[in-house]
């Protein structure tokens, strides 16, 4: 499904991207509720980017990746935790593209999801390559999704996998990678970030 949100395109930047678990439903602009085998899924596009919420019969999960005041989790390149009975992995990377690079890109994602049962795309106003998608899928008992967050004016986009499952009972389970921030922010002393561009309200 594509729409086209009405909010006003504003300053953002990928480096402001924060992720958290656990909280509660935010406001959005558009959603789309799924049932994938008994899990029931709603995608959420923000005005500051995606929450996803979980919900099968072992329990509940709510995922947020947006430009989030005060929040101090920046956008981490890898997260391994357990929720619940789950196994929770996330990931997540910054591709930096040349204009001619990134109008393609943002094509062939914007056509990828709005055909898709399970896609949720919405283009901001002002940019035809301004947008959030998001797609789910549900694979050997876990649930899948990945997102797009698209930043024209610098040439950025922000990726992102998760996949929810069964936590693993016998066996060693896997180590947590460290929560490494994707968008290069590592606190005091660390790069600096991106210079300002648009941001979404």
């Amino acid at each position: 499904m594509l729409t086209t949100l009405n909010t006003a395109y504003t300053d953002t930047r990928a480096a402001d991207l924060a992720w958290a678990l656990g909280r509660e439903p935010l406001p959005a602009l558009a959603t789309l509720d799924l049932e994938l085998s008994g899990a029931k899924l709603q995608l959420r596009l923000l005005g500051a980017s995606h929450q996803v919420l979980l919900e099968d019969g072992k329990g509940s999960c709510s995922e947020t990746v947006a430009c989030i005041a005060g929040s101090s989790t920046p956008l981490p390149l890898g997260v391994a935790k357990r929720v619940g009975d789950w196994e929770y992995e996330f990931a997540a990377r910054v591709e930096v593209l040349s204009p001619g690079s990134f109008a393609g890109r943002a094509q062939e994602l914007l056509a990828l999801v709005s055909d898709h049962p399970h896609g949720l795309a919405g283009v901001f106003p002002g940019s035809p390559h301004a947008f959030t998608a998001m797609l789910a899928q549900r694979h050997e008992g876990q649930v899948h999704w990945r997102t797009w967050h698209a930043y024209p004016q610098d040439g950025q986009l922000v990726a992102t996998r998760t996949r929810v499952g069964a936590r693993v009972r016998f066996g060693r389970p896997a180590a947590a990678p460290a929560e490494a921030p994707a968008n290069g922010r590592t606190g005091a002393g660390g790069p600096t970030a991106a210079p300002q561009t648009p941001r979404r309200t």
